[in-house]
């Protein structure tokens, strides 16, 4: 499938296979599955929560490990160089991601949850965990560009150890005091989030890496292109329909049963990613990025570690606080809203005239 601008949106969708072509429809049965799993099922959740190592979700790890392994197997790890020498798409990435994101969604947790302050911490928390791994599955489907995304998540993953807690103390803390607002505390531990690094994204990355590097020593590029990643693509919506199945068992109660804080903590969540998504594109637009590049720097804008967020929030607040159900209701909103905006990414192409098309590169959906 040709990624040269012009293509229409009828197209483009046409030539996906079923799994992507219906993919709103499989990840609303997923989330659905997921609801009424730990809704309707006994002591599910209690059972999914115990599998886990030092914190970590077993289940929810497995299925992000495969969600992610097939994307980071494509990326031509060769072609990085052409991303770290791009400025003007580190310099966008940075500023949106980790000084636009987190004020924006402390102002709109702030103005539309005023009332609630359990629900405002954890949004709070969810803006400051940028995203490092379902953003790889959207920036795939809407065809951005495969390495730009690579080289983003590792970023957002550097800075995410560091900054973390960092700015957790500064939007919680420091920033409502300056303002005379209600001040409250965040604790979690570089290592913590390290961890959270390492498993999410670092396994996968040097699994990609290693395939691509003995696969085309051993087969040749062509094989490894055109028979060994269709083989394996269909792989990463599987482990996004696992992952979105598990992680809606663990909340399904929750969720369900307070009907009325989900549609209050979903307005500024709605807000967010439409905003950020938005400025990134439009940022991406004004400073001449091209389809692709303008495409991986919304989504990576957008989307959040929604791992991290939940897992600091049980870490911090306790599993049935107001602080880890907004983080639940994360996912529940972000998931939906970014198919939606791959669609809409999709439509947009038409509009970005004579875009060069690299040589040699795999459609990002074949």
């Amino acid at each position: 499938m040709s990624k040269a601008a012009g293509v229409d949106h009828p197209a483009v969708v046409g030539k996906l296979s079923t799994l992507d072509r219906y993919l709103p429809v499989w990840i609303g049965v997923a989330m659905a599955a997921g609801l009424l799993l730990g809704r309707w099922i006994p002591g599910v959740n209690t059972v999914i929560e115990k599998v886990q190592i030092d914190g970590i979700s077993l289940p929810i790890a497995l299925g992000l490990l495969i969600m992610m392994y097939p994307v980071l197997a494509k990326v031509r790890y060769d072609r990085l160089d052409t991303v770290t020498g791009d400025k003007k798409l580190l310099a966008g990435s940075l500023v949106l991601n980790w000084v636009l994101g987190p004020a924006l969604m402390f102002a709109l947790a702030w103005l539309m949850l005023p009332d609630l302050p359990e629900y405002r911490t954890g949004l709070i928390i969810v803006g400051l965990a940028r995203c490092i791994a379902m953003v790889i599955i959207w920036n795939d489907l809407a065809c951005g560009d495969r390495e730009a995304a690579a080289v983003l998540v590792a970023i957002n993953s550097v800075f995410q150890v560091f900054m973390f807690a960092v700015l957790g103390w500064f939007y919680l803390s420091v920033l409502p005091g300056w303002l005379g607002l209600e001040q409250t505390t965040i604790d979690t531990s570089p290592w913590q989030i390290a961890k959270s690094v390492l498993i999410f994204l670092g396994i996968p990355l040097v699994a990609g890496f290693l395939s691509r590097y003995f696969g085309e020593r051993a087969r040749g590029r062509d094989w490894y292109d055109n028979r060994f990643i269709p083989a394996i693509s269909p792989w990463a919506l599987y482990g996004l329909l696992f992952t979105i199945v598990v992680l809606f068992a663990l909340q399904g109660e929750q969720i369900t049963s307070r009907p009325w804080d989900v549609v209050r903590i979903a307005l500024p969540l709605l807000a967010y990613f439409a905003l950020m998504w938005g400025g990134g594109y439009i940022l991406g637009a004004a400073i001449g990025l091209g389809y692709e590049r303008t495409t991986t720097l919304a989504f990576t804008a957008a989307g959040n570690n929604f791992e991290l967020a939940i897992a600091v929030a049980i870490a911090t607040y306790g599993a049935t606080s107001g602080q880890a159900l907004a983080g639940v209701v994360g996912p529940l909103i972000e998931v939906p809203v970014l198919v939606g905006l791959v669609y809409v990414s999709l439509a947009l192409r038409k509009r970005f005239a004579a875009e060069e098309v690299s040589p040699g590169r795999e459609s990002a959906r074949s």
